[in-house]
């Protein structure tokens, strides 16, 4: 259930990466990697639905102050869209191993370092042996336990996230996005 770090207003079960994703794309129809415009009103109204069916008084404010509370809360970047990084900062997602990933790639120097290191056969594409190996370190960087299984399950998930093409390995401009 949920842990003190949460916003006690959201009470949400942990999510598992692979729903996580499924929330992500979801709510980014147009896949452009944010949750903006009409995109972010449909996310707004479907958490509002979601708090009223678990009973949460939603008493005064209407869904625009709403919305400008929850924006000024949650959009680190204060650029008028949710990022997915954001919403994971929203969501409790297990192991939150995509902030994880996102902080180990910040930079874009950072982000070729890793190419580098990771593109082990030197094919110019990081495969999902390869990725597996980046998340194993990025983990143990990140003192998150993890076991075979679920290192598998967050190899697929940045794959079904990234691999724009569906070779099942993510090429240079696949990983920079």
């Amino acid at each position: 259930m949920a842990g003190p770090q949460q916003a006690p207003h959201l009470h949400l079960a942990e999510l598992t990466a692979s729903q996580f994703l499924d929330i992500w794309r979801h709510f980014d129809v147009d896949g452009n990697g944010y949750i903006e415009g009409k995109e972010l009103e449909n996310f707004f109204q479907e958490l509002e639905s979601a708090r009223k069916g678990a009973g949460v008084d939603s008493k005064k404010d209407n869904l625009g102050d709403k919305m400008k509370e929850f924006m000024h809360k949650y959009d680190k970047n204060a650029d008028g869209k949710i990022e997915m990084a954001e919403l994971a900062q929203i969501l409790p997602t297990e192991e939150n191993f995509l902030l994880c990933f996102r902080q180990h790639v910040g930079s874009s120097s950072e982000f070729m370092e890793a190419w580098r290191r990771y593109d082990t056969d030197r094919s110019g594409y990081i495969e999902a042996n390869e990725l597996k190996g980046f998340l194993s370190d990025l983990l143990k960087k990140a003192n998150r336990p993890y076991d075979e299984p679920k290192l598998q399950e967050y190899t697929q998930t940045i794959l079904r996230m990234f691999d724009m093409n569906g070779d099942g390995k993510l090429g240079l401009s696949e990983m920079s996005r």
